[in-house]
């Protein structure tokens, strides 16, 4: 299988769209700035909706609402996240398809995508499901720390693919 990912980095490096992205100076940094913006993005939206899961905030404001308000951020921000991750996977095929940190990350994203979808989902279908008792409020606490912890290894994933040397 690694054999195979290396010859895809191989023929996408070779690509003219990947030479234009390594070969304009400003292209990647101009990227990964819009990719770190749409991270702030997705934190925020995910933290507001994991504080009032927990409780710990807008509690005098429905569920579904924070949901129904903070879902189109998710969104938004995912797919500019896509877009610029492939950008940047085009400018530098090899340091992230071959890259341990990326697959975790991407693991990991996947992951959290579910858990957000789920969540999602079930606040649009039942949005009184939440509250209806205890165990309801107690798993609706888990998901919310599970998704924050997702999101923060996320975070850390991302980061270390800078530091983590493919041979």
């Amino acid at each position: 299988m690694r054999h195979a990912v290396s010859v895809f980095c191989a023929w996408l490096e070779l690509t003219p769209l990947s030479h234009q992205l390594q070969t304009i100076e400003w292209i990647v940094p101009a990227v990964q700035t819009l990719h770190l913006l749409a991270i702030a993005a997705l934190m925020g939206a995910t933290l507001v909706l994991n504080l009032r899961l927990l409780g710990v905030a807008g509690v005098d404001v429905p569920v579904e609402r924070v949901s129904r308000r903070f879902t189109p951020v998710l969104k938004g921000a995912l797919c500019v996240l896509l877009v610029t991750g492939l950008v940047m996977i085009a400018a530098e095929p090899a340091r992230s398809l071959l890259n341990f940190a990326f697959q975790l990350k991407m693991a990991l994203l996947a992951t959290a995508l579910l858990l957000t979808a789920v969540t999602t989902r079930t606040l649009r279908q039942r949005p009184d499901d939440w509250n209806a008792s205890p165990r309801r409020r107690r798993l609706a606490g888990l998901s919310a720390v599970v998704s924050s912890g997702l999101w923060v290894a996320i975070l850390c994933a991302g980061r270390w693919i800078a530091y983590v040397r493919v041979h």
